[in-house]
């Protein structure tokens, strides 16, 4: 077995079998590595009906003309589907008040959902890997929530839910970089992923070296399983809850429930009724109206709104 052979192997994933490679996809082609990579493993599982996806950030001049140039030169040799898309995101930023890294990737999804609104194609694959895993996993700890990136999940805007793939969860960016090699890929090199402005970046080359450092071992596989089983349990957790939440929650047969439980309900409800900035201390305090003597028997919700109890009920107004 040749080395290309052997490293194609590290690619291979059950989950592809979901998603047959006779029909229609899109993908997500920025030009680093990891997409480069992702694509030509997939043009080699026969997976010939994609349309490759590029967002132009346009955060770096001719660079990210050149990035545009490169992944059409691409969908041109692989005799792929192309949409292009450009969108200021330092401007989008500033006026969504948002740092750089959030908006590059809101502009990022709603571009992918505009794509896949246009052109009837409802999943998209996208190229993150294990490391990624790891450092989205680390990053929304610290925020306050241990969410990981899950290998299927499904995302709405309006009308339209898309699927996200991501076959490459369980493989390493050292592993990647050797399939590039093996295949003798040519990619474009972000300098923007070396820099420490963004918080992933310095997840990548500070806080995780330094707590390798501190602990004397690797650790990123040890937070990479603690990320998979958080994933397959909230999977679990979410397949139990009621598919169809009512307007009004009943507080004697939603305190019976698990904690854990009551919790993903009651995000879901809040959600349902497009509350935003649905926090852990918002779903504790509305979990202590399941007491009907605490007073006053309402929770103060974003944009003036209010959860209440009356009569056993929960609402929102």
């Amino acid at each position: 077995m040749d080395a290309a052979q052997r490293n194609s192997e590290v690619f291979a994933d059950d989950l592809l079998r979901s998603f047959p490679p006779n029909e229609r996809y899109l993908i997500g082609v920025s030009g680093g590595r990891d997409s480069v990579a992702l694509l030509h493993w997939l043009v080699a599982k026969n997976y010939r009906r994609l349309t490759v996806c590029h967002l132009d950030h346009q955060l770096r001049g001719r660079s990210s003309a050149a990035d545009v140039r490169f992944v059409r030169q691409i969908a041109e040799q692989y005799d792929l589907d192309i949409e292009i898309g450009a969108t200021d995101v330092r401007a989008f930023a500033k006026e969504s008040r948002s740092s750089i890294e959030t908006a590059a990737r809101a502009a990022r999804y709603a571009f992918f959902f505009h794509v896949a609104c246009r052109r009837r194609c409802k999943t998209i694959f996208l190229a993150h890997h294990a490391d990624d895993l790891v450092e989205t996993y680390l990053f929304n700890l610290f925020r306050g929530g241990p969410r990981a990136m899950r290998p299927v999940s499904q995302h709405s805007l309006g009308k339209t839910t898309l699927t996200i793939v991501r076959p490459l969860l369980q493989v390493w960016r050292e592993e990647i970089d050797a399939y590039i090699a093996a295949h003798d890929l040519n990619f474009r090199e972000d300098a923007t992923n070396a820099r420490l402005a963004a918080t992933r970046n310095r997840m990548r080359h500070k806080i995780i070296p330094f707590l390798e450092k501190e602990f004397g071992r690797e650790i990123r596989k040890s937070i990479w399983r603690a990320a998979i089983i958080a994933t397959e349990e909230d999977a679990l957790l979410d397949s139990m809850l009621p598919r169809d939440l009512r307007a009004r929650l009943k507080t004697d047969s939603l305190g019976k429930q698990p904690v854990a439980l009551q919790r993903r309900i009651i995000r879901q409800w809040l959600r349902a009724s497009k509350v935003g900035d649905v926090s852990f201390d918002l779903i504790e305090r509305i979990r202590s109206l399941f007491d009907s003597a605490s007073r006053p028997a309402k929770v103060n919700l974003p944009r003036n709104r209010y959860a209440r109890r009356r009569a056993g009920e929960l609402f929102i107004e």
